[in-house]
């Protein structure tokens, strides 16, 4: 893979938006690790990934193939997709320096009895790189993407 390290990194953001929205319950008053980034969005970013409506282009097909994904599909079997879609595009989007809110579950909350492990999570990641392939976004703004996911993929993986 181009690069499986920045990967690691996307599919462990999306993994744990999934699986948070497959609980389907009020998450509590609490700060999300995605709603405050390490870092800063870099510049452009949002534009990069077509702003809004780029980015629910970009989850809408991450889901699609999500669910059909040979390895990790069965674990989104109860996962309600229009709210996991949403659950994602909000991510993404504030990720990325965009107006959106991700209100949803810490990360380690959301995975702690998962059982995720390091292969799920690559899985999980290449699916990601290649919904942003067929969307057409550049290999360059993929990685600025997967680079700001990629502080959460210690509070992803469950099993080691």
């Amino acid at each position: 893979m181009k690069n499986t390290t920045a990967l690691s990194c996307a599919l462990l953001l999306a993994s744990a938006s999934l699986t948070g929205v497959h609980a389907q319950t009020p998450a509590a008053a609490s700060p999300s690790i995605a709603a405050a980034p390490l870092a800063p969005a870099p510049a452009g970013l949002y534009a990069a990934l077509g702003e809004k409506a780029g980015i629910v282009r970009l989850v809408d097909d991450f889901v699609e193939r999500l669910v059909r994904h040979p390895r990790i599909g069965s674990q989104f079997k109860d996962t309600k997709p229009a709210a996991l879609k949403e659950s994602l595009v909000n991510q993404f989007c504030q990720l990325s320096g965009g107006p959106c809110v991700y209100d949803g579950p810490e990360m380690g909350e959301l995975h702690a009895d998962m059982d995720i492990n390091k292969g799920d999570f690559n899985a999980l990641v290449e699916t990601l790189q290649r919904a942003m392939d067929a969307q057409g976004i550049a290999f360059t703004q993929q990685n600025r993407l997967l680079a700001l996911l990629a502080p959460m993929h210690r509070d992803i993986i469950t099993v080691h």
